[in-house]
């Protein structure tokens, strides 16, 4: 594993910095294999981002994206992280709609959801039961509790090491969720975190040891590269 982690003066040069570093990726994909197959983040901090990489003129037809966790809700539903993505990136860019590939919420049961999109995944990637493809470019973040995805402590979903997607827990809402295995095959993870709040997180998660299941973000350690990008007021816990 490749272990990069910057320090950005403010929230616009993390945002630079990330644009940066997934046109390369996506680039360099689509000249290795033919395309790119990015899995998406929640919340407000790659939303810029997104909105950047929609600026992009890129080969859309040649880019297949994803979603690393979803909220239990409908896919219209403001809460809803693939609505989010739609809204300030691929909406307004030329992307088929084919190579959208959101997180299904609409069985009224999680756990058929996660097994119908774990199907998915192994059919596009073409991977056996029991096998776990590799993203080119997976995007996270942590929340206050170190949570990533929908990885929260000390839940199940923590655990599973012999599947691709599984159904997290928030305060005994469900969600959907990449598993631990399936994150740490990718090719690059890339980690945003920006905001002071975010500091006792990252300190247990930096340290040389720490509880896993108290903070899960220690658990992501990809084979490819992982990259942390931080704001300075999030960077003042690794300084």
């Amino acid at each position: 594993m490749k272990k990069v982690v910057e320090v950005l003066a403010n929230r616009e040069q993390l945002i630079d910095r990330s644009l940066e570093i997934v046109l390369s990726k996506i680039s360099e994909a689509i000249a290795e294999r033919g395309l790119c197959t990015i899995a998406a983040a929640g919340g407000s901090t790659p939303e810029p981002l997104y909105r950047a990489i929609a600026a992009q003129d890129l080969p859309w037809d040649k880019i297949h994206v994803f979603w690393g966790d979803e909220r239990y809700v409908p896919l219209e539903h403001p809460d809803s992280n693939q609505k989010m993505a739609r809204l300030a990136w691929l909406d307004r860019v030329n992307i088929p709609a084919s190579n959208i590939h959101p997180m299904p919420t609409g069985a009224g049961d999680p756990a058929a959801d996660a097994e119908a999109h774990q199907t998915e995944l192994q059919q596009f990637f073409k991977v056996s039961e029991g096998e776990f493809p590799a993203f080119d470019i997976i995007l996270l973040g942590i929340g206050d509790d170190a949570h990533t995805a929908s990885l929260f402590p000390g839940t199940a979903a923590l655990e599973v090491r012999d599947a691709l997607v599984t159904v997290g827990n928030k305060d005994g809402q469900p969600r959907i969720t990449f598993t631990v295995p399936l994150i740490n095959r990718a090719r690059c993870v890339m980690f945003m975190v920006a905001g002071a709040s975010k500091q006792p997180a990252l300190a247990q998660i930096f340290a040389p040891a720490a509880d896993e299941m108290t903070y899960p973000a220690r658990l992501v350690q990809p084979e490819g590269e992982l990259w942390w990008l931080l704001d300075a007021a999030a960077g003042e816990a690794v300084k």
